[in-house]
């Protein structure tokens, strides 16, 4: 049966790769935990690398965090669901904000629950998604942050995330802008602007990033090590932190093109068949569409190659088996994140921990017993 793994040693390398990085410049940072989809095996590996602000884009996984460390600051990282407002309120302490009435209906909801909500207010700086207009910021403010039980604790925004628009000195210096007129015209202190992502990294590493920017929110490079503006692993992290392992269910040498009338195959797609085709080793594994698509799977052994799959089965081209494979061998693949997204959304993958011995863990410790009887 197919498994994900996640390498404590190599995540915690990762984190004390982010946490020197970060430091040095004097920015908080809260670990992003939703592509992990609540999972607590591995969500209790992030919880004990010690850095407990945590955020995500889902109540029911900010509640996991919750019960495993009441402690943790939760961040709801995108504009609340009015039908969610009282389980925001319940589960998250910080949530990012656009809409007034929005903020509003927080407002009440954290009177009846005499709770303080904090709120980041997000601009919009370009990419078009979330984000309050720019030339409508300071009127937002002035109607929000006098509501009761509401504390605005930062401005922010989301760059590269929708429409590919890459975070730049000049933008960021506006960000920072917005914030000073903020506190001049209201006579107050805004704690975070927060602005720095994975892809914002490279922007700190060669000085551009605007002292005003104070905040990071960052899952990608933790769990991957990936400088998304290089296309590259960051020098001195780690890139296969999370892996998938498939096992093989069938090798046998075969054509290397189909034969008979082709038509579509369930995907729409039409294969092309050629007269001249040899054939090869081919193997197939226990994962699929289902689990992840295949274009998001690289195989750790170079001289394996993806060639195509179906909902619940992978085909690799093993040329000659120089790598010998047999049947019940496992093949492991590094991940994409958005391929890793999809296998931790999957319930027919199996997750393990490998601690510093290489060994599998599949279950959350066991809390220690008080007293006896």
């Amino acid at each position: 049966m197919a498994y994900l793994t996640l390498d404590r040693p190599k995540l915690q390398a990762n984190f004390n790769f982010l946490e020197n990085l970060l430091g040095g410049h004097h920015i908080d940072w809260g670990i992003t935990t939703k592509l992990l989809c609540g999972h607590k095996l591995f969500l209790n590996e992030v919880i004990r690398l010690g850095r407990l602000e945590l955020l995500d884009s889902r109540i029911s996984n900010l509640r996991a965090i919750k019960e495993l460390a009441p402690e943790a600051q939760t961040v709801y990282i995108k504009p609340p669901a009015s039908a969610l407002i009282e389980e925001l309120v319940t589960w998250a302490d910080v949530s990012f904000n656009t809409e007034l009435e929005t903020i509003r209906a927080i407002s009440a909801e954290a009177v009846r629950q005499d709770r303080q909500h904090l709120i980041i207010i997000m601009i919009e700086m370009g990419d078009l998604r979330e984000g309050v207009l720019r030339e409508d910021i300071v009127e937002f403010y002035e109607q929000v942050f006098q509501l009761p039980n509401i504390k605005i604790i930062g401005i922010g925004t989301n760059l590269n995330c929708l429409n590919g628009v890459m975070p730049s000195e000049d933008k960021l210096i506006q960000l920072g802008l917005y914030k000073k007129i903020i506190e001049l015209k209201n006579n107050v202190d805004i704690q975070w602007v927060s602005a720095g992502t994975t892809v914002t990294i490279p922007l700190l590493m060669a000085g551009g990033l605007p002292q005003a920017i104070n905040h990071f929110r960052i899952g990608e490079a933790l769990f991957f090590g990936q400088d998304l503006v290089a296309e590259d692993t960051f020098a001195g992290m780690h890139d296969d932190v999370l892996e998938l392992h498939a096992q093989v269910i069938e090798l046998a040498e075969k054509p290397t093109t189909p034969s008979g009338t082709l038509g579509k195959n369930p995907f729409g797609v039409t294969a092309e068949s050629e007269s001249s085709a040899g054939t090869s080793h081919r193997a197939i594994l226990d994962v699929g569409y289902l689990d992840i698509s295949p274009q998001y799977l690289e195989p750790v052994d170079g001289r394996l190659e993806v060639i195509g799959g179906s909902s619940d089965m992978l085909v690799l081209n093993v040329g000659d088996n120089e790598a010998g494979l047999k049947v019940g061998s496992y093949v492991t693949f590094r991940l994409k994140y958005m391929g890793a997204l999809h296998l931790m959304n999957s319930t027919y993958i199996d997750k393990f921990v490998l601690d510093e011995a290489g060994e599998q863990i599949a279950e959350l410790p066991q809390p220690e017993l008080v007293g006896g009887g």
